[in-house]
């Protein structure tokens, strides 16, 4: 062969086992479907790890109640189920009229849900169907009907609160069990979401207006 020294020949390192087109095209049909099944693989893992870190923050940051009972009634009825913010009072203060969730003090398994009449200090009292605190009385819209039995003068201890239910004949509170520890609250009740028809956030009075 002749080689023209201004010309030379170019010397490129070919593989001692060249793959064919037909056998390239083979590669590639046993590598995809590994290829495709490993991402399928990470996504798969990436969403239950999504899923569980989200699943512990909404744990952590809420609570998930149903109500039972009649003694919240007519802002809250047998069935209903309920939002509770665990942070509430972490950042912030109790304010009388929150309605709030916490264990049972009789039977800690159960959950309960009332709303704050008494802060710590107050002075909490029942005459003729009118609740008052510190000598001013309530102005109570959301009540089913006045209470019937009279309570006489209680002070909140400092760290409780004075909890009552909305339908006051028809409820176990702080009048029968005494006030409830303030370190003991889950947190507040913030949005129901059954059943839908009901769908919305938690009305929560400000009371703090007609008390000094």
């Amino acid at each position: 062969m002749y080689n023209d020294a201004r010309f030379p020949i170019a010397m490129t390192n070919f593989p001692s086992n060249p793959i064919s087109p037909l056998d390239r095209q083979n590669v590639v049909k046993v590598e995809m479907p590994q290829s495709r099944l490993r991402r399928v693989l990470l996504e798969v893992i990436e969403t239950i790890v999504l899923a569980l870190v989200l699943f512990m923050a909404i744990n952590f940051l809420t609570a998930r109640i149903r109500v039972d009972g009649s003694s919240m009634e007519p802002n809250f009825h047998d069935g209903d189920y309920v939002i509770v913010n665990r942070l509430a009072y972490t950042y912030g203060d109790i304010q009388r009229g929150d309605v709030i969730v916490f264990p049972f003090p009789e039977n800690p398994e159960d959950d309960y849900i009332k709303r704050v009449i008494g802060l710590p200090g107050d002075r909490v009292r029942i005459n003729l169907g009118v609740v008052f605190v510190n000598d001013q009385p309530l102005n109570e819209s959301y009540i089913v009907e006045p209470p019937i039995a009279d309570l006489a003068e209680q002070t909140v201890p400092e760290g409780y609160v004075f909890v009552m239910g909305d339908n006051r004949n028809e409820s176990s509170d702080s009048r029968s069990w005494g006030p409830l520890r303030i370190e003991d609250i889950i947190g507040k009740a913030v949005f129901r979401y059954w059943p839908f028809s009901t769908l919305g956030l938690v009305e929560h009075p400000d009371l703090s207006l007609a008390i000094p």
